[in-house]
């Protein structure tokens, strides 16, 4: 299974992105700012093709354990970033949630005060997407393509 971030539009502080699962939109996704390295729990993943795997163990597993007992298997970890690991698609509003992670969501939001982008509705756009890809995530079989599709020019 393909899954492909198109980065569409870039906040002061946020990077907002499309994601499409083998070609059909999924949901919004909400990254950190755009540079050219990526600095721990500041910036956006690097554009590049990456695996998706499961992590088993730390605080947030536990609290997603906890939060959805009927469906949650681990995390989902994007694997093989250069120097970064523990990088996982979960829920989240805004960059501040972020910490590096991908933060999904069925539809966003550009705050006039603030100029950057906001996903809501996480938690269900979070379901839907780990409903979808679980059974191939564990199996190895899942790739996220990263790509640069911007509508408005990305801030330096």
């Amino acid at each position: 299974m393909r899954l492909t971030l198109k980065r569409v539009r870039q906040g002061k502080k946020s990077t907002l992105s499309e994601l499409y699962r083998d070609g059909i939109f999924q949901c919004y996704v909400l990254e950190d700012s755009l540079r050219d390295t990526k600095v721990k729990g500041q910036t956006c993943i690097p554009i590049g093709v990456f695996k998706l795997g499961l992590n088993y163990w730390g605080g947030m597993n536990t609290a997603y354990k906890k939060r959805f007992p009927d469906m949650h298997q681990g995390m989902i970890e994007i694997k093989d970033i250069p120097n970064f690991s523990n990088v996982y698609m979960h829920i989240g509003n805004t960059h501040e949630d972020t910490s590096g992670c991908l933060l999904v969501g069925t539809y966003f939001h550009k705050s006039s005060d603030a100029d950057d982008f906001e996903v809501y509705q996480s938690a269900q756009a979070y379901q839907e997407l780990y409903k979808a890809i679980i059974e191939k995530v564990k199996r190895g079989e899942v790739t996220l393509h990263i790509e640069h599709a911007f509508i408005n020019k990305p801030l330096a």
